[in-house]
């Protein structure tokens, strides 16, 4: 099996009280189907998806498209849709 370059870095940041106050990394490989899991982001940031869901956590995209989706019953973290890496970066060498 190949191995799938790695296209993007999904950082979340948390600035809540007893929540992580540092940036939470997630890497995507290229070309991952809609629906593959990303991360257990409410895990990852300290919180019970009851705690992530009752916070009002959101996915905020600079170009207000959305390439992930947040399950805020289980707290993971999903792509959306397939991801281009061309589409998203052009030749820039990395991709975040």
């Amino acid at each position: 099996m190949a191995i799938a370059r790695q296209v993007l870095c999904v950082c979340a940041f948390l600035s809540l009280p007893h929540a992580r106050a540092e940036p939470i990394r997630y890497s995507v490989a290229e070309e991952a189907e809609s629906g593959s899991l990303v991360g257990k982001l409410a895990e990852d940031a300290g919180l019970t998806p009851a705690q992530l869901s009752a916070r009002g956590a959101r996915l905020v995209s600079e170009d207000g498209r959305q390439h992930f989706r947040l399950e805020r019953g289980s707290g993971r973290l999903l792509v959306a849709g397939r991801l281009d890496r061309e589409e998203l970066c052009g030749q820039s060498g990395s991709c975040m």
